[in-house]
């Protein structure tokens, strides 16, 4: 697609995508665009008067975070990314006019957290990583607990320490109970863990009681970004029997600065994995729900180089998205817009796209190798973790940026 500003069909952030952040500008949170290496100031476009021929209250604008936007709706969300495509393709656009007002460098931006995480819900849906996790933890004939292919497994996460790429993170302390121990120690983990995660913003809400079905269930998603669920391996397994993840999960999460929207996604939708046994009514659904999402992990020590660690695909996913935000409401649990829902670990087939490090590891058994000769089993202070992911076919690529977090002590 021809735009003036050159950006080529397969840039992370081409034409096809248009995803939406949220970056500081004069010291305030702005709502934001990206188009290649620019980002077009939302805010400012609004005032001078860009979106007038919308219908759209403008004011949403005005906000620091996505969330008054998303909720305006679907047909809003259309009629608004359609007028972008078409003025970024027409020199007589009010945008181009106004270009050197609201075009900003997207490479020199400071990002912030694009939404208001009302509530957060961590899910396990990957059977490739639950089955792995059985495989290290119980029984390897019968790694999968029996409820596992009849429901999308999830646990409520903490949406407040949910943080954008760049955000540095401490390396959190807890309860663990060594080997051969008889008591539990108190300290920093030793099985500091990423998990390769997606997640998607819900874009409509609901009330208590409500259900949404599989069927409605795309109408209350806005979008997808990319999401690091940090994992401190040693607390979670202790803490976990009988309730689940606690401290091991709560003190970090990580996202990329940008929303990209299920529009944007509709060219990369393909079949789910076959489920069986045969699910549930409630769960069953019609047509293509998953998407061709490729991700990527690289692990870089302090002052070292960068190494690739993991490669993987959203496709993988047991559980789909229609199936979650199904199961989640059919009790009647009410959803608000900005609330994120992330897949749980991403993992394929073959070791290399083992979406955690536990995995890749096999539970401490194995040395990760890095580039520059160095091992890892866990994640060492000062190292970074870098998350990406894309979409591509032969004509057009989405991105989705970079999560990107580094450990400090």
């Amino acid at each position: 697609m021809k735009n003036w500003l050159n950006v080529s069909d397969l840039h992370d952030f081409s034409i096809h995508n248009l995803p939406y952040g949220v970056f500081i500008s004069d010291g305030r949170p702005t709502l934001c665009m990206a188009i290649g290496d620019h980002m077009i100031n939302l805010r400012k476009a609004a005032e001078i008067g860009i979106f007038g021929s919308l219908n759209l209250d403008i004011s949403v604008f005005q906000s620091e975070v996505l969330n008054d936007f998303i909720a305006t709706g679907k047909d809003s969300w259309s009629e608004f990314r359609a007028f972008i495509q078409a003025s970024l393709c027409d020199e007589a656009s009010s945008l181009y006019t106004y270009r050197d007002d609201v075009l900003v460098n997207r490479l020199d931006a400071e990002m912030a957290l694009p939404l208001h995480i009302g509530d957060y819900t961590d899910f396990y849906s990957s059977i490739e990583h639950a089955t792995n996790v059985g495989m290290m933890f119980r029984d390897p004939e019968n790694a999968l607990l029996p409820n596992w292919k009849h429901i999308p497994v999830g646990y409520h996460g903490r949406a407040s320490s949910i943080v954008v790429s760049g955000t540095e993170i401490k390396r959190p302390s807890g309860q663990t109970m060594p080997p051969d121990a008889t008591q539990p120690v108190f300290g920093p983990t030793k099985r500091l863990d990423f998990e390769l995660e997606m997640a998607f913003v819900v874009g409509k809400t609901t009330q208590v009681g409500q259900q949404v079905s599989t069927t409605d269930a795309e109408d209350h998603i806005f979008g997808m970004t990319v999401f690091n669920d940090w994992s401190a391996r040693d607390i979670q397994k202790w803490e976990y029997v009988p309730l689940g993840p606690f401290l091991a999960k709560n003190f970090a999460s990580t996202i990329s600065p940008w929303i990209v929207t299920m529009e944007a996604l509709e060219p990369f939708r393909c079949a789910s994995v076959k489920q069986d046994p045969e699910v549930l009514p409630y769960l069953q659904y019609q047509g293509d729900k998953n998407f061709d999402i490729n991700l990527e992990v690289d692990l870089t020590p302090e002052g070292s180089n960068a190494s690739t660690i993991c490669k993987s695909n959203f496709k993988y996913m047991y559980w789909n998205m229609a199936q979650q935000l199904a199961h989640h409401t059919v009790n009647g649990c009410n959803i608000n817009v900005g609330d994120m829902m992330a897949s749980g670990t991403i993992s394929g087939k073959d070791e290399q796209s083992y979406g955690s490090m536990l995995e890749l590891c096999w539970g401490g058994k194995k040395d990760i190798a890095l580039s520059d000769g160095q091992t890892r089993k866990f994640i060492l202070d000062g190292d970074t973790i870098t998350m990406r992911a894309f979409c591509q076919n032969d004509a057009i690529r989405v991105g989705f940026g970079e999560s990107i977090g580094k450990i400090k002590a």
